[in-house]
């Protein structure tokens, strides 16, 4: 018996061991664009992440692009994010509507970070050299009505991630439908599907190293270290949403989404918006609930919507959310409609 087979034998009793125990094995972190699973929109993040079938704003290019065939005019926004470790998140989008043809959105979203010193083991206190890391997703979305209570919405964006002289690239695509039934107020029924794409691998000046062949005094050769390409954070999204109380002054919207991503367990969203005369709103909802080990509980929000000249409306809405041993994570976003 071989060393390798022995080694081979030992791997499977200790898989087979972990089974009888139960436990599981996951694929949590083992996608690549993991800033694609960071939540976009204020108000949406306020209600839960609870909005597949709410999605009627802006942000709809994130939660189902579906949502934008119920916006009208044109509108513009902008959400900042200081996550966790000093990154920063910005989202920036604009959607017009073109008569019959349908809604167009555009957006762009930035992961950022400062620059930190290159370390190693030799040079502890730093070599002298700074490098940076982030992310960039840029699309395009469409959504049409294909009859008064049908909608469907497409996405597409380029994706890129960075860190020092390496970078990783990618496509995708998010598909989305939304359906309305004019039974209790409004009864809403959605399912998005994002991030479909190619997979990402990290490539450049930093997967090359310099190896010496033929002991001590052989040559020295450059060579390319091959790295795993990986999936994008697929995620799929069935979301119901009714209008509780509609009347001419107050409206309370409820909404719950089931998410099941292909990197984690699947969970549930759930949100609750009151708004009073379409001016004043406040949110509340729990994120990724019955997922495993999370770290993510409630949140909180509010919003205000006020008229400044003719059709020309300006919002300014803000989000907190509970990280648990994380601690919190503070939203803000601004935005124009017209």
């Amino acid at each position: 018996m071989t060393v390798r087979t022995l080694c081979l034998m030992l791997a499977l009793l200790t898989l087979g061991a972990a089974a009888a125990d139960g436990q599981t094995l996951t694929k949590t972190g083992t996608s690549a664009a993991a800033f694609l699973k960071i939540g976009l929109g204020t108000r949406a993040i306020g209600m839960g992440g609870a909005f597949t079938a709410t999605a009627d704003d802006i942000s709809a290019v994130y939660w189902n692009p579906a949502g934008l065939a119920t916006t009208y005019g044109a509108e513009a926004a902008f959400n900042h994010v200081n996550w966790f470790a000093d990154v920063r998140l910005d989202f920036a989008g604009f959607s017009t509507r073109l008569a019959d043809f349908g809604v167009l959105g555009a957006f762009v979203t930035v992961m950022s970070m400062d620059e930190m010193d290159v370390r190693t083991i030799e040079m502890p206190t730093g070599t002298g050299e700074r490098f940076s890391a982030g992310a960039l997703a840029i699309g395009l979305s469409y959504a049409r009505s294909l009859t008064e209570d049908f909608s469907i919405g497409f996405s597409a964006k380029y994706l890129r991630e960075y860190i020092w002289n390496s970078s990783a690239s990618g496509l995708a695509v998010d598909v989305g439908v939304l359906y309305r039934i004019p039974v209790l107020n409004e009864l809403r029924l959605a399912a998005a599907v994002s991030n479909f794409g190619t997979k990402m691998k990290l490539e450049g000046r930093d997967n090359l190293v310099v190896q010496q062949v033929g002991g001590t005094n052989g040559n020295l050769i450059n060579t390319s270290v091959e790295v795993e390409s990986y999936d994008l954070p697929l995620l799929f999204r069935v979301g119901v949403a009714v209008d509780l109380v509609k009347t001419e002054d107050f409206r309370v919207t409820a909404e719950v989404d089931a998410v099941h991503p292909n990197d984690n367990t699947e969970y549930l969203n759930t949100g609750i918006e009151a708004g009073w005369k379409e001016l004043v709103f406040l949110r509340g909802g729990w994120k990724s609930l019955l997922e495993r080990d999370t770290e993510q509980g409630f949140t909180l929000g509010a919003g205000v919507q006020a008229p400044v000249v003719g059709a020309l409306r300006a919002t300014l809405d803000y989000a907190y959310q509970d990280w648990g041993r994380l601690t919190s994570v503070h939203y803000l976003g601004i935005g124009i409609r017209f």
